[in-house]
């Protein structure tokens, strides 16, 4: 398999504070189809004028390349970790993924995941993969309102292990809210100060910004006044 590449061709020019993995990354998202802008309703209500669905990451090269950017961003984040855990479902892939492009880069580190319903036959229980103990990472795709996160601390400390941290691939950076009322702080933050685990996320709506900002193309800088709204109205 081919190593992902550390950049795609044809970037745009970046401002000298931007960070390259991140700029490479929503570029990345941008091309495979999985970033996308427009007018999409969001789980809170909120007309957002952009969309990541990592969903869409749906063949062997684009998870390769998303395996690979979960990677670096874990080896340049100095996380100490002894495993990964994937969330059930969208985490599963995740995690195995990123686990083959750690060894890759020498970090050679087991991983497991759960089944949203226990098995009641062969080795029976939630938990599959690899025995859950020592400080677990927790892979996912982005933190909504952290539920998900809640439910993988619940398994993983039931286990006798401690969970130590988050790895997303987009931080949106917007106010966590129930349909009703919007919270002071977003998703991400939640978890950083109420659950008290590490977040590493690949890239941030800054990022996006950023990128919208040096960009050359038209059809992608256009959109760049609707996303700064929005961060206005719901950034935090």
């Amino acid at each position: 398999m081919q190593q992902p590449t550390t950049a795609p061709q044809n970037r745009p020019d970046r401002q000298p504070d931007a960070n390259p993995l991140a700029q490479d990354f929503v570029q990345f998202a941008v091309e495979a189809g999985v970033l996308r802008f427009g007018e999409f309703k969001t789980k809170a209500g909120r007309l957002s004028p952009y969309f990541f669905n990592a969903g869409l990451f749906d063949d062997g090269a684009k998870l390769g390349r998303l395996a690979g950017f979960y990677a670096r961003c874990l080896v340049g984040s100095g996380l100490q970790f002894d495993m990964l855990f994937g969330p059930a479902y969208k985490g599963i892939a995740l995690a195995a993924a990123v686990a083959i492009e750690l060894a890759r880069l020498g970090h050679n580190v087991p991983f497991a995941y759960n089944r949203k319903e226990a098995k009641d036959h062969g080795e029976g229980g939630t938990l599959v993969g690899a025995p859950v103990r020592g400080r677990v990472l927790i892979i996912d795709d982005v933190i909504s309102a952290g539920t998900s996160v809640r439910e993988s601390i619940a398994l993983i400390r039931a286990a006798g292990a401690a969970p130590c941290g988050v790895a997303i691939a987009l931080d949106r950076q917007e106010k966590a809210s129930d349909g009703t009322h919007d919270s002071p702080w977003s998703a991400v933050q939640y978890v950083r100060e109420q659950l008290q685990l590490d977040v590493a996320s690949i890239a941030t709506l800054a990022d996006l910004l950023q990128y919208l900002q040096g960009t050359g193309a038209a059809d992608l800088a256009q959109h760049l006044p609707r996303v700064q709204a929005y961060r206005d109205m719901y950034g935090v």
